[in-house]
């Protein structure tokens, strides 16, 4: 008796590829050109790595996708806490990918004190705008950097401009006034507020209405909208007071509904103004070239700050000096040019002051 071969249908289905352990240079550049977002998920998690050849490796990447980059509308959201700002992103973000746009989103969110690691978690609060196949969402601690911005940020919306989302958005975790680092990388500033908190911090509110593009009125909806309503009047008023935050531009104040979607349509109908208005006169070009200089700087002071840590003459000296400062036997202004006479000074170069004993200074206050 002949045996019939099993069918296909009763085959084992094969195994998907292996996914490869090390990408080359090569790799990333052609995963993030085509758009994949494994690929661009690994490329900015060596940006965010602290180890020199993954930093190389990451900056190379970084250098081959730069003539790829600038095309993407850079759209920054902040706004006090519980102001519904990743409700209204979902809300934002799928809407644009039903009109056709590629999204990114990069969230960051405040660090655990403890493990550094992002405490909110994006991709839990934005499930139906995760599940879209033209976004794309990345959360990323923000270490207690200045400004409620990760360290890679800026390097993170290069490569999702690159991989062809043409919305970027930045949301941030609302931490005041230091939200002058969110404004100094992208075009499009928008501030969510929401009525009937209690919330009377018009002190930080004022100084990031001062940056802001568009002001929004979130949860103006149900038993809440008359109270949206008297906040937009109330802020629309205080905007009279205080100049423009980008030139030519004049900063509006409207209602919307994260939950409902309503004025989501409206929002988007601002940024393209924005872009067609100051595009044509040069202002957001002119405001790109400001980033990129303002960049550079934050980066040589942050680089040169992991140097003194890292110089080991000013680490031997440092257990000594921190015993003097601390016995009050030397201030510490005196303790810190110590130290950075010690990183300053090297073979045939004069230290930038002579160097000082601190069993040589007097006893003085604290």
């Amino acid at each position: 008796m002949t045996t019939t071969p099993a069918t296909s249908s009763s085959q084992p289905a094969a195994a998907p590829p292996a996914r490869k352990l090390r990408l080359t240079v090569d790799d990333y550049v052609a995963g993030v050109r085509r758009g994949d977002r494994a690929i661009l998920a690994r490329a900015i998690t060596l940006l965010e790595s602290t180890t020199p050849a993954h930093e190389a490796q990451a900056q190379e990447v970084l250098h081959r996708l730069l003539p790829f980059t600038g095309q993407a509308k850079r759209i920054g959201i902040t706004g006090v806490p519980g102001a519904g700002k990743s409700t209204f992103i979902e809300s934002f973000g799928c809407y644009l990918c039903q009109q056709g746009h590629r999204v990114a989103v990069l969230a960051i969110d405040p660090s655990s004190s403890r493990s550094r690691g992002s405490i909110l978690g994006d991709k839990t609060r934005m499930e139906k705008l995760a599940g879209e196949p033209n976004a794309f969402i990345r959360p990323s601690p923000s270490g207690g950097t200045l400004g409620g911005v990760a360290r890679r940020t800026r390097e993170a919306r290069m490569l999702c401009d690159a991989a062809g989302f043409d919305v970027v958005i930045t949301e941030t975790v609302g931490v005041g006034q230091s939200e002058f680092v969110l404004r100094s990388m992208v075009d499009f500033f928008l501030l969510i507020l929401v009525a009937g908190t209690g919330d009377d911090l018009q002190g930080i509110k004022r100084g990031i209405m001062e940056m802001a593009d568009h002001i929004l009125i979130n949860k103006a909806d149900g038993d809440n909208r008359p109270r949206a309503e008297a906040a937009r009047g109330e802020q629309a008023m205080a905007l009279h007071y205080l100049s423009p935050a980008t030139p030519t531009w004049k900063t509006e104040v409207a209602l919307c509904s994260g939950l409902t979607g309503e004025g989501i349509p409206a929002v988007w109908q601002t940024v393209e103004r924005f872009y067609t208005e100051l595009n044509a006169s040069g202002v957001i070009s002119a405001r790109r070239q400001r980033n990129r200089l303002y960049w550079m700087e934050e980066l040589v002071t942050d680089e040169l700050l992991r140097r003194f840590h890292r110089h080991h003459a000013q680490r031997t000296l440092r257990p000594q000096i921190e015993k003097a400062l601390l016995a009050g036997e030397i201030t510490a202004v005196r303790a810190a040019h110590q130290l950075l006479d010690a990183f300053d000074h090297q073979p045939g170069r004069q230290p930038l002051m002579p160097p000082r004993s601190p069993e040589a200074v007097p006893p003085g206050p604290a």
